[in-house]
């Protein structure tokens, strides 16, 4: 029982006290999930967090699930979840009201006019650290700079196109490393 709890504090706490929605509760989450309860380490949940950008949905209710159920299976998914949606559920039904009404309101837009910043450095955090485990060679610098270059002067090409085809080559050139980790991974478990 105290793990679904730890489950839902840890997603609660990372919506809560998030601004800007799913992106910028990565940082959130895995201060949460790696740091402070270490559920996944810092590699699984770089991956957890590109396969949830792959997948349709919303970003953060796909790795609330991956992490609630590596955790404490189904019921730990509910746990996650509930934890990810009762906070933005209660402040839209409990404070809905009085947010639309100052939505103009000049100490409103400079409270998250200063906030802005900050989202911005925590999300380069998670950036930092996860493009430190993904640039492992010259090709995903190569891959890396392609999808900068696609991103910034091709904008008409949709995201979706080239998360789906960096997959298509990711397992073109790295699908013998991925057979090679899971038998040593395999081999591990084995001698122990």
């Amino acid at each position: 029982m105290k793990r679904y709890w730890e489950l839902f504090l840890a997603f609660f706490r990372a919506s809560h006290l998030s601004f800007g929605g799913g992106p910028a509760m990565i940082p959130l989450i895995q201060a949460e999930v790696v740091n402070r309860y270490a559920w996944v380490s810092e590699e699984e949940f770089s991956d957890m967090v590109a396969v949830s950008t792959a997948l349709p949905a919303p970003l953060v209710t796909k790795l609330a699930a991956m992490i609630g159920y590596r955790a404490r299976g189904w019921f730990g998914v509910v746990a996650a979840e509930i934890g990810i949606f009762l906070p933005t559920t209660l402040a839209v039904v409990l404070l809905g009201g009085l947010i639309m009404r100052f939505a103009d309101s000049a100490v409103l837009r400079a409270m998250l006019t200063g906030v802005r910043p900050v989202v911005i450095v925590l999300l380069l955090q998670v950036a930092w650290g996860m493009g430190k485990k993904a640039f492992v060679d010259g090709l995903m610098w190569f891959l890396g700079a392609v999808a900068l270059g696609i991103i910034l002067f091709v904008p008409w090409i949709h995201p979706a196109f080239l998360v789906v085809g960096s997959m298509a080559l990711g397992y073109f050139f790295y699908r013998n490393k991925g057979k090679e980790r899971n038998d040593h991974d395999k081999k591990q478990v084995e001698t122990k």
